[in-house]
């Protein structure tokens, strides 16, 4: 402490004078402790992120916005409506049986919704993907306000397949929002209009409504112009609105659902009785592209399942311990271990909210939505999904009818966009959460241990310090004082001009070379043909790449292109990573784990022998594109991108892969 403290002591003399002094010996001090400086800056980080569970980081949710008022209402759900839904599950099963197509089951849909009175039409879409085309019929209607201008909106979807249970289609989920509509219509309390969506794939269906309802219809989406892509209804507006057209691209299309809340209701079960029953309501929350919903509507509703519903609320589908200690023992990773450490409430609770938030990241840091609720966050639309875990007892209908109507009724009351609560949070529980100062900084500390050591490079690309023999007191260099090291030893910076071209030149070809991988991922052949594709697109980047490596490498007066390659490449990697803290935390947590150490150390004081710097640019090249053989997932990655427009591949491609293969290049020099 005291060496701190002499740096920043006030020296006699002109204050100009003193402050470049204290200046400089605090440049001296951070150069000479560069190295101890970025290795407590990434331990710090690393060891915040690896504490992110504990309790002692999280705080209780709560009710920002007063005018929600959740499970303050008496429900009217009663079972006659239930009945009704299974009136509609017994019709739904009957298409099931009879393999019906989809244009079969989206008229049925939409011939129910007119029944009740509803203006309701379907939509015919079709993507273009890699893999193959994709095509399917939407139902939909629009229940107007009767009490106010149509101007905002509430939309409950269901979506025909489900990629959750054993059963493939959700018909309780359709069965549940065709009986809400048959009951919300008996009741003139609404302020908003109500649109039901019933899509018919899990995730193109419902992306393809919301693309034609904004008029953002991308590429490869085919527009239809028939009477499934169309829909008016007439409108109450004040302004003297005649009709809304889906698909005729006007202006309050985007007025309508920018001020808009979803409840997504797609719950499964494994029982055969009509009836299903329910044992907790489960939610998602993750969007594409890692956007999050207003966390006052995840309360709201954590809040009524509790109150109105008489159910559980649990995160993803992670039990609590407490709440459930069967089923908990049976999937805790500490089934084995000793009596004293399983049944730890620490150890215990420490587990819980390590799998919430590996769960989070896992969707987030790929930007792949939890359910069809995550496509609405990109209009800015606050969403979250309701599953439901089974149970025994037939009370599954009137359990969720409850939840939906009073959750509907609570958003009903508001009279702006959701603005109050938290955007940037991690769940660590139902009724815990972090808030994004508490795990910012971890990924924040690591770029800023990357930052810090791309400028020392960068400085010691530019000067090199030798030892000399001179005389006492001679200058040296341009008119730079030596500093004495036992008598007539001293250490002097020499200058050395730093060639920028080669680096950038380097830099930029690895993100193009990037650009055109990904562009080839999208080719017909690497479909067709992936298992070949992939390992002749492996070789070619890792082959590529050698283009810049240079056998020379030690020009006298001209800095190490090597080390001026790290320097960009640690001071663009510690840019992205922070810049991506803010938009996708868990997206530049696994950035900041993957790329801080290899990029740091990718550098070898000294020359290493030529077969260890190979078998290090090999290590590195498979770091940068192993990933490729990982067939599945690349597949799934690249129709995320063509369908649901989600960045994650294309940002793999051109930024994470040549950010690791340049490093990789500043292994291979000698």
């Amino acid at each position: 402490m005291n060496r701190v403290r002499a740096l920043f002591k006030r020296v006699q003399g002109g204050n100009n004078a003193a402050r470049l002094r204290r200046r400089k010996r605090a440049a001296a001090f951070i150069y000479n402790n560069l190295s101890r400086l970025t290795t407590a800056l990434l331990v710090t980080g690393y060891l915040w992120m690896s504490l992110i569970p504990i309790s002692s980081l999280s705080q209780g949710t709560y009710i920002d916005e007063n005018a929600l008022q959740p499970a303050q209402v008496n429900t009217y759900w009663n079972w006659q409506d239930v009945h009704r839904a299974d009136q509609y599950l017994y019709h739904l099963e009957g298409l099931r049986d009879r393999n019906s197509t989809s244009e079969e089951r989206a008229q049925f849909i939409r011939n129910e919704f007119a029944k009740l009175g509803l203006r309701a039409a379907t939509q015919n879409y079709t993507f273009t993907a890699s893999s193959g085309p994709l095509s399917g019929v939407n139902a939909y209607a629009i229940m107007a306000s009767p009490r106010t201008p149509s101007s905002e909106a509430m939309v409950i979807s269901a979506a025909w397949r489900s990629e959750v249970g054993q059963e493939p289609y959700n018909l309780r989920g359709i069965s549940t929002v065709l009986a809400l509509a048959a009951f919300f219509k008996n009741y003139s309390l609404w302020a908003k209009d109500i649109i039901f969506v019933i899509g018919d794939g899990y995730l193109d269906g419902m992306q393809a409504w919301l693309n034609a309802y904004h008029g953002t219809i991308p590429p490869s989406q085919s527009p239809t112009p028939d009477r499934g892509h169309l829909l008016k209804w007439s409108s109450r507006s004040r302004n003297g609105l005649a009709g809304i057209y889906l698909g005729s691209y006007m202006d309050c299309i985007e007025y309508r659902l920018q001020r808009a809340f979803i409840l997504s209701s797609r719950h499964f079960f494994r029982l055969v009785r009509s009836c299903a029953p329910l044992h907790s309501t489960e939610q998602r929350q993750r969007a594409s592209t890692g956007r999050l919903p207003n966390q006052d509507l995840i309360n709201s509703v954590r809040f009524i399942s509790h109150y109105t519903g008489g159910v559980p609320f649990i995160v993803y589908d992670h039990l609590e311990p407490n709440e459930f200690p069967d089923r908990w023992q049976t999937t805790s990773i500490l089934a084995n271990a000793p009596d004293f450490i399983r049944q730890s409430p620490q150890l215990q609770d420490f587990e819980y909210r390590a799998k919430n938030i590996a769960r989070h990241i896992n969707y987030q840091a790929r930007g792949k939505p939890s359910g069809a609720h995550g496509l609405y966050h990109k209009f800015r639309i606050d969403a979250i999904t309701l599953y439901a875990v089974p149970a025994t007892g037939p009370h599954g209908f009137l359990a969720l009818g409850r939840i939906v109507e009073s959750a509907l009724r609570t958003t009903n009351n508001l009279l702006e966009r959701l603005h109050a609560s938290f955007f940037f949070y991690l769940l660590t529980t139902p009724g815990t959460f972090m808030k994004i100062g508490k795990f910012l900084p971890s990924a924040v500390l690591v770029s800023a241990a990357m930052m810090i050591s791309g400028l020392g490079d960068w400085v010691n690309a530019g000067w090199l310090h030798e030892a000399v023999t001179e005389s006492d007191g001679e200058e040296t260099g341009a008119g730079r004082p030596s500093s004495m090291i036992k008598g007539k030893k001293t250490v002097r910076w020499r200058m050395r001009r730093r060639p920028l071209l080669r680096p950038i030149f380097t830099v930029l070809g690895t993100h193009v070379m990037g650009l055109f991988a990904f562009s080839f991922m999208r080719s017909p052949f690497f479909v067709e043909n992936q298992s070949t594709a992939s390992l002749g697109l492996f070789l070619e980047l890792v082959t590529l790449p050698l283009i810049f490596t240079s056998l020379l490498d030690q020009t006298p007066g001209v800095a190490p292109f090597r080390l001026l390659l790290k320097s960009f490449n640690l001071c663009l990697a510690s840019i992205i990573i922070s810049i991506t803290s803010l938009l996708n935390f868990s997206l530049a947590a696994m950035l900041a784990i993957t790329l801080a150490v290899p990029l740091m150390y990718s550098c070898s004081p000294s020359s290493p022998l030529p077969i260890v710097s190979l078998a290090k640019y090999l290590t590195y090249s498979f770091l940068a594109w192993g990933w490729l053989f990982l067939l599945d997932e690349v597949k799934q990655a690249i129709w995320n991108w063509e369908v649901l427009g989600i960045w994650f591949a294309p940002f793999i491609c051109i930024v994470y892969g040549p950010l690791v293969t340049q490093a990789g290049v500043v292994a291979l020099q000698p």
